[in-house]
């Protein structure tokens, strides 16, 4: 996990500090999307809450960094928000870490919400039929306004 420069401190405190990761996944040859990877960017617009703009492929190899990452938010958090426009791949590893996350975020009383209106990431959610177990929105100005 690397931290932009100059964007303040690393630890989830307030102030727009925003981190970057970036997950390759073993033995993936780069296409010309970026191959198997990940990226997250994390933004804290206001106290509480947190914008994990999510992009690359949600996969088995990359699900674990995303778990991860809104792990590491949750405990400081009242609102996560979830922007997965930037998802080329959803699989389901990914469905299961969304899962995951929803779950933990309720047993920590911190609302989840995920902000998308990819075809390739709402189709998946819904022929799984989870779409009913988020709360989704256009997008994150809608996410954090509802």
């Amino acid at each position: 996990m690397t931290d932009s420069p100059g964007t303040g401190a690393p630890d989830g405190r307030p102030g727009g500090t925003t981190r970057t990761s970036r997950v390759v996944g073993s033995g993936a040859a780069e296409s010309s999307e970026g191959g198997d990877e990940l990226r997250l960017e994390t933004s804290f617009p206001s106290e509480g809450v947190t914008v994990i703009a999510v992009g690359g492929e949600l996969d088995m190899l990359t699900a674990p960094e995303l778990r991860r990452e809104v792990s590491e938010r949750i405990p400081a958090a009242s609102l996560v928000v979830l922007e997965l426009g930037g998802v080329r791949f959803l699989g389901t590893s990914g469905l299961a870490a969304l899962i995951e996350i929803r779950e933990q975020a309720h047993r920590a009383g911190v609302e989840l919400r995920i902000a998308c209106t990819e075809r390739r990431v709402l189709r998946p959610l819904g022929l799984a039929g989870l779409h009913h177990l988020f709360d989704i929105h256009d997008d994150v100005e809608a996410a954090l306004n509802s």
